[in-house]
């Protein structure tokens, strides 16, 4: 490689860390508490979550109908929307709204005691996590933020594959880990931010890569969640949507779904009209048994009126794969020691964004020169043309 190659290589490292560390520095600022959302909803939480945290879910509670019932009748006048499902816990919730297709914010959220019936009131809310998730997930401007950070990402994992390549041959006469501590500041801190950096690479690259995945996935999933349902409910196309008088119970309808589903367990339930099923039809999500594959959803529809099951289909392997890539970046999916290691990692990652933008604001006139012949001298060797 010549030094107009190590040249190019520096500048995409340079530029393509420099650009997104504002937004990185914020999704890992942020994303430490989300990492411990869980045990902080939990601790801050003393309503009905955390009074049935770690309980044994209610296999066979009581009916759905029932609950579904109990919940209607809190809201009178309101229409179900959702029916979701806690598998830790007999936990479930029930959101409801004025018309079957009503806006998020004219819906109501509650939780139910499957193993007694008891209304345990409004969904517990906790500002301070929700502000930071939204914070996270798309700096409150929606779809085009989350564009934004993806493509943020993308650039880190650039920076990423830009500065192996560099340090491979500027550590070779340097045994591994080297930190020049007898050399000026300036020196230590970048020996500190590349060692660092080199550690830490495999999880930084997974998590700028399933952060980048995450950002882009929602309209992907969006795609094949309207084009699963529309292919799924085919035969009822052109059909007046089913009125909430004349919906069946849902009892029935899981029994039809479960029968050949057999082993799943059920996420969450899409009531008819809803942007999550068809009109005539309750939408029925299954998830996988362990925690990287609880995200994994295979849809069933149901009629709702009659409670035979329409169609069941596994979700595509790229959606799987999407799907995959929630838990993955966060973490949660081995517990609490595992999470601690993400935490731990993630403050890894703030201190190489950190010490990359202090060399780059306390450089000198010629540093780039300077830093290139460093690396020659590593282990480069100029090839004449």
């Amino acid at each position: 490689m010549t030094r107009g190659t190590i040249k190019t290589w520096y500048l995409i490292h340079k530029w393509s860390g420099l650009i997104p560390t504002v937004f990185l520095l914020m999704l890992c600022i942020t994303g430490l508490p989300l990492i411990f959302h869980d045990e902080i909803d939990a601790m801050m939480e003393d309503g009905a979550s955390s009074a049935l945290a770690g309980t044994p879910s209610a296999e066979g509670g009581l009916p759905l109908d029932a609950m579904l019932a109990t919940a209607l009748a809190e809201r009178p006048g309101e229409v179900p929307l959702f029916m979701a499902f806690s598998p830790d816990s007999p936990l479930l919730t029930v959101t409801t709204g004025p018309t079957p297709d009503a806006a998020g914010e004219d819906m109501s959220l509650l939780f139910l005691d499957r193993a007694t019936g008891a209304s345990l009131g409004p969904a517990p809310t906790n500002p301070v996590m929700d502000f930071l998730l939204q914070l996270h997930t798309d700096m409150f401007l929606g779809l085009p933020g989350m564009w934004v950070l993806g493509a943020m990402g993308l650039l880190f994992v650039v920076a990423l594959v830009s500065g192996t390549v560099l340090y491979a041959p500027f550590m070779r006469r340097l045994a591994f880990g080297t930190v020049r501590a007898d050399r000026s500041e300036r020196v230590k801190r970048l020996d500190q931010h590349n060692l660092i950096g080199v550690v830490a690479l495999a999880w930084m690259a997974v998590i700028g890569l399933t952060g980048a995945i995450n950002a882009f996935a929602d309209p992907l999933t969006d795609s094949w969640r309207d084009g699963e349902v529309a292919a799924m409910a085919a035969a009822y196309e052109g059909e007046a949507p089913l009125p909430p008088a004349r919906y069946g119970s849902l009892d029935t309808a899981m029994a039809s779904a479960q029968a050949v589903l057999p082993g799943r367990s059920p996420q969450f339930i899409g009531f008819p009209g809803g942007d999550w099923s068809s009109g005539h039809h309750y939408a029925i999500f299954f998830q996988g048994d362990r925690p990287l594959t609880q995200n994994l959803l295979t849809p069933a529809l149901v009629d709702a009126e009659t409670g035979e099951l329409t169609d069941a289909r596994t979700m595509p392997a790229l959606n799987q794969a999407l799907m995959m890539s929630k838990p993955l970046h966060f973490g949660d999916y081995g517990g609490l020691p595992l999470k601690i290691v993400w935490a731990l990692l993630t403050c890894a990652t703030i201190w190489v964004l950190w010490t990359g933008v202090m060399l780059w604001l306390r450089r000198r006139p010629g540093a780039l020169e300077r830093r290139i012949e460093e690396i020659a001298s590593g282990g480069f060797r100029r090839v004449r043309a």
